[in-house]
C-alpha cells in the first residue's frame, strides 16, 4: 500500500539500542536492518538512521551502515554520543554533534554521495531530509522550559556545524572526493 502511494516508512533503530528493564529490542544493528528491509523488499520500505541511536552501540559502523544500506534511508537523525566503555554497552551520555564517538564528516560524506547518486539517476527523493537531533544545553537553553534534549540554541548549533561540513564538502575543491 505504501509503495502504491509512493509514500517513505522509515523505521527508527532502537533507542537505546540495548535491553532496557528487560524489553527486547528490535532494530539496534545493520543485521536488524537487513532482517526486516529484506522481509518487505520495496523501496518504502526503509530506514531512519539515528547516528545517536545506533551510535550508542560500538558494534555499529555509522559511515559503513549509510553506504551499505543507503538506497533505503529514507530520513536522517543526526546527533552524537560519547561511549564512556566499548567494553560496557550502555554506559554512555550526548556529546556536541562534532565531539562524539561517530565521525560525523565521514557520515556526512557517505550521505552526499548517496544523494549525488540519487540526483544523477534523477530519483524524486534525492535530498535526504534530516535534522539535527538532541543538542547540547546553551547559553539560556539552561533555563528555557523545553522538553528535555531538545534545546533550541543548542540543536542550532549543531544544525550550523552540520551544515558547515555540508557546504565543505560540497566546495569545488573537495567535492571530487565525496
Amino acid at each position: 500500500m505504501a509503495q502504491d502511494l509512493e509514500m517513505r516508512l522509515c523505521c527508527h533503530p532502537d533507542d537505546p539500542p540495548f535491553s532496557l528493564l528487560g524489553l527486547p529490542r528490535v532494530v539496534s544493528c545493520e543485521t536488524d536492518y537487513r532482517h526486516f528491509l529484506d522481509a518487505v523488499d520495496v523501496p518504502a520500505n526503509g530506514v531512519t538512521l539515528c547516528s545517536g541511536s545506533l551510535g550508542a552501540s560500538p558494534i555499529n559502523d555509522l559511515p559503513g551502515m549509510m553506504d551499505r544500506l543507503s538506497d533505503r534511508v529514507h530520513f536522517l537523525k543526526l546527533r552524537n554520543v560519547h561511549l564512556e566503555s566499548d567494553a560496557e554497552i550502555g554506559s554512555f551520555h550526548e556529546a556536541e554533534h562534532l565531539g562524539g564517538g561517530a565521525d560525523m564528516v565521514a557520515l556526512v560524506a557517505t550521505i552526499l554521495r548517496e544523494e549525488k547518486k540519487r540526483r544523477a539517476a534523477g530519483c524524486a527523493d534525492a535530498s535526504i531530509p534530516f535534522r539535527p537531533n538532541h543538542g547540547q544545553d546553551i547559553l539560556d537553553d539552561r533555563t528555557r522550559e523545553v522538553q528535555p534534549g531538545y534545546p533550541a540554541i543548542g540543536r542550532l548549533k549543531g544544525l550550523v556545524e552540520l551544515r558547515g561540513i555540508m557546504t565543505t564538502l560540497q566546495h569545488t575543491e573537495f567535492e571530487a572526493q565525496v
